[in-house]
């Protein structure tokens, strides 16, 4: 494990506790070898989690004035999700200052629901060693080049639209199964198929049961354009 001061460094941060950053960047499997409880970075994960909601949001408000609530609420869904947030840990090498339990196996770098609680834990941290002010200006630092350059296109909800049209033609709903569930605790990856009147219209896989079922709708609706 590196340096925390060396990943602080990055945002220009001097800790005044650093305690609660290294509380942030502690695995639950961490307690089990040191004996201790609540030393990890869970109830700091809470906080952060709040935290980043609120500033994302605000900087999404002011940077993307094109878009209505609804789109602007599908955005900041996306890059505060598993994917988006773990994306951005491994940008910034977070996985490399975890501290880690001898009983954690598997790579931390792809541990996408570890490095999303972490990030969160850090920012929880963050707010409460340096205030409002730092954290959002580093929380901008972080996502300001991700709002700019969302796509609106990707805020498709692909599970709305093949509802709708199926139900155009049919009062019947489509229905969704889990199909496969691979991979560790820490890294599984869903696949499922979306159903109507017992056929098959697609299947999508991901590393949420959500984001499986949204690939699932859109291979239906891709399916059915090119028919």
């Amino acid at each position: 494990m590196k340096d925390l001061k060396e990943f602080l460094a990055k945002f220009d941060i001097t800790p005044k506790h650093i305690v609660l950053y290294e509380q942030a960047f502690t695995h639950p499997s961490y307690n089990a070898d040191a004996n201790t409880k609540h030393h990890d970075y869970e109830r700091l994960e809470f906080l952060g989690d709040s935290v980043i909601d609120l500033i994302v949001a605000e900087i999404s408000f002011v940077t993307r004035p094109e878009l209505n609530q609804g789109s602007l609420t599908k955005m900041r869904a996306t890059l505060v999700s598993t994917p988006g947030l773990s994306s951005l840990a491994r940008k910034y090498s977070l996985y490399e200052y975890i501290r880690l339990g001898n009983s954690f196996s598997g790579d931390i770098s792809k541990a996408n629901h570890i490095l999303e609680n972490v990030f969160e834990a850090f920012i929880g941290a963050l707010y409460l060693d340096q205030g409002f002010k730092v954290t959002k200006d580093v929380l901008v630092k972080i996502f300001i080049d991700e709002i700019k350059n969302f796509k609106a296109d990707s805020l498709t909800d692909y599970k709305s639209r093949l509802q709708e049209e199926m139900q155009a033609e049919h009062r019947e709903s489509v229905s969704y199964e889990l199909i496969g569930e691979t991979g560790p605790a820490h890294q599984k990856k869903f696949k499922v198929r979306v159903l109507f009147d017992g056929i098959e219209l697609g299947v999508g896989e991901g590393t949420t049961k959500k984001e499986a079922e949204q690939l699932a709708a859109k291979a239906a609706l891709e399916k059915e354009a090119n028919k």
